[in-house]
């Protein structure tokens, strides 16, 4: 190897160890920062969705109404539904949390988080999502919201954490995939029979609120 490879090998290996102590400290900040917010729910879904979107005003209702009973809500800390939940806890009385990953299209801060942490590793931003939360709500949404979803749901199956609430709101969106998990991976045996009872399909925010209340109880 030549004096200049050597250069670059070390270069990028030294670059690997400072990347470790970012992480590092995003984790320490994350810990420190939420340390004492008990109880918490993670709302996630599309940040594409506006003021007057069906979405958007039906994660209102259930952010503030779970703030009202004492819930603190956190989300992604972005626009779209992100948004929609930090404005109903907000509203409701809650800290509104909201963890925000750092992305150079769509996410930008949402003005009504109260409690805001800024991460560059979408890693480290969903291990707050699940440790510091007692209850999971997807509402529509893409990619992102999957991915958060079924990672709280894999996690559950294969009780690395505890069981807690996983509702999916909103039939007309979900109920496709619902069926999908049912036809596909339960016919095939990819999943048992009993792991659909892992989610929760609703569509009124009083019997999410009340679904909540039920498993965790202040």
């Amino acid at each position: 190897m030549s004096d200049k490879q050597q250069y670059v090998v070390d270069s990028i290996s030294a670059g690997n160890s400072w990347r470790l102590f970012k992480i590092l400290a995003e984790f320490v900040e994350g810990f420190e920062t939420l340390d004492s917010l008990y109880p918490a729910v993670s709302i996630f879904g599309s940040a594409r969705v506006r003021p007057g979107d069906e979405a958007y005003e039906k994660t209102y209702q259930i952010a503030k109404k779970l703030a009202t009973h004492g819930y603190h809500i956190i989300t992604g800390g972005g626009p779209g539904v992100m948004e929609a939940g930090n404005k109903g806890a907000k509203d409701g009385g809650a800290k509104s949390v909201g963890l925000n990953i750092v992305l150079p299209l769509e996410q930008s801060p949402n003005p009504f988080s109260t409690l805001k942490l800024d991460f560059q590793y979408f890693f480290v931003r969903k291990v707050m999502f699940v440790k510091y939360a007692q209850a999971y709500i997807g509402m529509p949404g893409g990619f992102g919201t999957l991915d958060e979803m079924f990672e709280a749901l894999t996690l559950i199956q294969t009780r690395r954490i505890k069981p807690f609430p996983v509702i999916l709101v909103g039939s007309s969106y979900w109920g496709g995939l619902i069926e999908w998990i049912r036809g596909t991976l339960i016919e095939g045996k990819f999943i048992s029979p009993e792991d659909i009872d892992l989610i929760t399909l609703l569509d009124d925010p009083d019997e999410v609120v009340h679904t909540i209340k039920k498993y965790v109880i202040i």
